[in-house]
């Protein structure tokens, strides 16, 4: 068995389809379908369903998908060990988070990280969705969960807080409301519940049963700067808002808690610079612990 066929099969399992499996890979259209063909030839087996909207794995493909992440975590643990493990770091870690703790917090810090090892790339892609480690859409992903499926490493970075907040503007022309109750009586943001990554993000009712946004965007940081400008009362990241003195809280209701969570795939445990970053996240978040409760 060829490992770079089994290569382009993982890479068409995670993304669904040929054509986006070739682009990933930088191979045309037509070399993926011909490794596959032999792969599936030297199986004896057919390990995808050609669909009209991508491919689909059989039963037989499920089945080998975990046989074939297995050998692709020898791969990258004999890689690993027969490079050795040197001063130099070097490499590409995607980090996939929450907009909030994404571009708040991150983002100003990485960069003494990248400065320390010139070889080393960080990609921080900060949006308010779920990324799919199995699928190497990213290689770090930081969770509201902890998530429960896969072969995913998963560490508590740390506990964080959401309150309710409004601008010092809105206060003065509005007031405070100080019951739940009084809070349908004034103009409120809140998110798109449609939208969220993760159940534990649908949290409106813990504030108020009633809760009724009159503006809604699918991005904490949004929230946080339309309050920011007056738009209303809104469920923000406490430790963002605590930031910004033009923000106060409203007690109206308690704030609630959740926590974030640091994950990667099994297999990136014996990488170095995979460690590296992880270790540098999990370090810099503990320093600051204060900020987040």
């Amino acid at each position: 068995m060829n490992w770079d066929d089994v290569r382009i099969f993982l890479a068409v399992a995670r993304a669904g389809q040929i054509l986006g499996a070739a682009r990933r890979l930088e191979l045309n259209h037509a070399t993926v379908s011909r490794r596959l063909a032999a792969l599936e030839e030297a199986l004896n087996t057919k390990l995808f369903r050609r669909l009209t909207t991508g491919s689909e794995l059989t039963a037989a493909g499920e089945r080998f998908l975990d046989f074939a992440e297995r050998m692709e975590a020898d791969m990258i643990t004999a890689r690993a060990e027969v490079a050795g493990e040197g001063d130099d770091v070097s490499g590409t870690v995607r980090i996939g988070a929450p907009d909030g703790i994404g571009v708040a917090f991150l983002a100003p810090r990485l960069g003494a990280l990248t400065a320390m090892h010139r070889d080393l790339k960080i990609q921080l892609v900060p949006v308010p969705r779920s990324f799919s480690l199995s699928r190497r859409e990213a290689d770090i992903a930081i969770t509201v969960e902890r998530p429960t499926e896969g072969r995913l490493v998963a560490g508590k970075l740390v506990d964080y807080t959401l309150g309710l907040f409004a601008s010092r503007a809105y206060v003065e022309q509005n007031g405070l409301p100080k019951t739940v109750a009084e809070l349908s009586g004034h103009r409120l943001v809140g998110y798109v519940s449609d939208l969220v990554a993760s159940p534990s993000l649908d949290y409106a009712a813990e504030f108020s049963p009633d809760w009724d946004a009159g503006f809604s965007i699918s991005s904490s940081l949004g929230q946080t700067e339309a309050v920011r400008a007056g738009a209303g009362i809104g469920m923000l990241h406490s430790f963002i808002a605590r930031s910004m003195p033009e923000l106060v809280p409203v007690p109206a209701a308690k704030p609630i808690r959740r926590a974030y969570w640091l994950v990667y795939h099994e297999s990136m445990r014996p990488l170095r610079h995979i460690q590296i970053v992880a270790g540098y996240i999990t370090r810099i978040v503990e320093s600051e612990k204060a900020l987040f409760i």
